[in-house]
């Protein structure tokens, strides 16, 4: 029978006096680091209290479309149905009626819950439900007077959700963080009254009425279930002409001082960053080939190229990422760079695709991006991470480095697979190793943004006005970072209230125009991922398949382009994509001399994408697919 880990076995503990009346608990919190295994926790809870006779069915809501058939698995785990000793089976629903059609319950998703909060909240108000919650800090509570908000549809999810949290018998929440980026409280959350001129929000640990379960990274750690990360520091010189055209220089990254910023531009762009490049290279090269030789061995099966490993390169700009494309396909032989190398950034036409291979398939194995390959990039391959970004916000490195972190199925045993990150050995970056290394994120700072300041979720700072003359790297250094202080327990030194303000990392509110970018950005991933799933499943007979046809097809059935959407409609456009197929759709181009092949075109521009002729206005206009409510 497979081990329960520590925070499971607490959870079933939990849900076993629950269920023996022995507790009036029926809030669950349950904060995973990302990788600790939260899956099983909704099926531990949901059959000791379906046995008790405490609940009637199972809700599960999840963020996005593609954790819905993780769900249903977690149930269906034959090993776990015996060793739990349950026949509970739930479903995949659509806003339909009756969603769980004979089953104990169904998986849906928040995109789903707003699109139709009425018929879901029927659904509880019939039956006695296990609500279980995942990923919760996607949720900001919905009367915030504490900070600045923005528009009403920042909260449209959470205002959908919130009745049906009401209405639940119990309730299972689960997260691998307890702040947002945007200091706002999360929905449902118990929390402590800010005090003081800084004030704090903290989660109340003895709020009545809840339990709450950590499961910290140190934790996950000792028992295997994320890899630990090598930090490969490296450090250099770099000269530069300022702003009045005078040379300045730095003989260290690392003690750069109030040069930091103009010294990191300089690096980026010059030799510093071709040698990192190298050496990050180099070293998932050298990986590769020993998981290569492993696989091939007289041990080993025949490896068909899943599980040697992956480089990802974060870039500053998209031309400095043109730039180390370049750099990197020199290095390879020349049948081969084209393949294995791959670039992903906003202006090329094929790079949801591209993103989207790198995540499926073997090859390519090296990508270059700005942003958009590591904002949600779930590709457990990623061993190596070549850091080359001026931003030094914590939770945009924390999505760098997460990258690197998954437990690969396919790359052997835990103690061959690596989680390496280079990255310039300037003091922010340090510093936000130590953040790492320090706090856990229970506690955030109460955000009042001022007139001046621009509420964005990260850092985006004006080039400075200098040209970049040369830099050199002068030494590398490798640190495994320390595993991080246990749930609920306060980091050392001082109070994160008491530090100055220099010293708080500088988070702003997320803005409706920020939102619609990332909901753009998710389905232009969505779409990507589909293209190459039909592509490699044949699942398209006749014609091309490429981004750009499954974009006019998504555009057919929205009846708009995603650049005309409302935040409502992007929302709607998601659920729709997560519950549909877009190959099903494709006889809705297929006659429409609009959307014509054109083979001419075939392989111009950036990548060998099938593109379409210039629509014509005289084009009749055909019937439309609209979103599922």
């Amino acid at each position: 029978m497979p081990a329960l880990r520590s925070h499971q076995t607490m959870v079933a503990g939990i849900a076993a006096a629950i269920a023996q009346r022995q507790t009036d608990v029926r809030d669950v919190l349950a904060a995973v680091t990302p990788g600790g295994g939260k899956s099983l926790l909704p099926v531990i809870m949901g059959a000791a209290l379906m046995r008790a006779g405490l609940i009637d069915r199972i809700c599960w809501i999840v963020p996005r479309d593609s954790l819905r058939r993780q769900a249903e698995e977690a149930f269906a785990d034959p090993r776990w149905r015996e060793a739990l000793g349950h026949g509970i089976a739930l479903r995949a629903a659509e806003n339909g009626r009756d969603p769980c059609r004979g089953l104990q319950g169904y998986v849906t998703t928040y995109q789903a819950v707003a699109a139709a909060p009425d018929l879901h909240l029927q659904e509880f108000r019939r039956h006695r439900y296990l609500l279980a919650v995942d990923e919760l800090h996607h949720l900001p509570a919905v009367a915030d007077t504490g900070t600045a908000t923005t528009a009403e549809d920042e909260t449209a999810w959470s205002r959908s959700i919130l009745p049906l949290l009401e209405s639940a018998a119990a309730r299972l929440l689960m997260s691998g963080t307890l702040e947002r980026a945007d200091g706002r409280p999360i929905l449902w959350l118990p929390y402590r009254t800010p005090q003081g001129v800084r004030r704090v929000r903290e989660i109340d640990f003895k709020a009545p009425g809840w339990a709450i379960v950590g499961y910290s990274r140190r934790q996950a750690l000792a028992e295997k279930a994320i890899l630990p990360v090598t930090f490969g520091a490296m450090d250099g010189t770099a000269t530069w002409l300022d702003a009045e055209r005078t040379t300045r220089s730095v003989d260290a990254l690392s003690r750069a001082g109030e040069n930091t910023r103009d010294a990191l531009f300089t690096a980026l762009r010059t030799g510093f960053a071709q040698a990192m490049l190298r050496e990050a290279y180099r070293s998932c090269r050298e990986h590769r080939a020993k998981r290569r030789a492993a696989a091939n061995g007289p041990n080993g099966a025949e490896h068909e190229g899943a599980g040697l490993g992956k480089l990802l390169v974060i870039a500053p700009d998209q031309e400095t990422a043109r730039n180390y494309l370049d750099t990197l396909r020199g290095w390879m032989p020349g049948a081969q760079a084209a393949r294995m190398a791959q670039i992903a950034i906003s202006e090329r036409r094929d790079a949801q695709e591209v993103v989207a291979a790198f995540r499926l398939r073997p090859e390519p194995a090296v990508l270059v991006s700005v942003a958009m390959a590591y904002e949600g990039l779930d590709a457990p391959a990623i061993s190596h991470v070549a850091c080359l970004t001026h931003i030094r916000s914590r939770p945009w490195l924390e999505q760098a480095i997460a990258r690197a972190t998954r437990v690969d199925p396919h790359a052997g045993a835990y103690e061959q697979q690596r989680a390496v990150i280079y990255h310039p050995s300037d003091m922010m970056f340090e510093r936000f190793r130590q953040m790492v290394e320090t706090q856990q994120g229970t506690r955030a700072m109460v955000k009042t943004r001022r007139q001046h300041e621009l509420p964005f979720e990260r850092t985006v700072e004006a080039e400075p006005e200098i040209i970049p003359l040369e830099s050199n790297a002068t030494a590398l250094r490798f640190a495994v970072v320390a595993p991080g202080p246990d749930f609920g327990n306060p980091p050392p030194g001082r109070d994160s209230a008491d530090r100055p303000s220099a010293e708080r990392p500088k988070d702003g509110v997320q803005v409706p125009s920020a939102v619609e970018h990332h909901l753009r950005q998710r389905i232009g991933q969505i779409v990507a991922a589909q293209v190459i799933e039909d592509q490699d499943n044949n699942l398209v007979a006749e014609g091309p398949v490429s981004y750009h046809t499954y974009n006019a097809v998504l555009k057919r059935c929205m009846n708009k382009a995603r650049s005309e959407m409302t935040l409502s409609e992007l929302e709607a456009a998601l659920g729709w994509l997560e519950r549909n197929r877009i190959s099903d759709h494709l006889h809705l181009i297929a006659d429409d001399p609009q959307y014509r092949w054109s083979s001419r075109r075939k392989g111009r521009g950036a990548g060998s994408v099938t593109a379409f002729s210039k629509p014509s206005r005289r084009t009749p206009h055909h019937g439309t697919v609209k979103p599922a409510s």
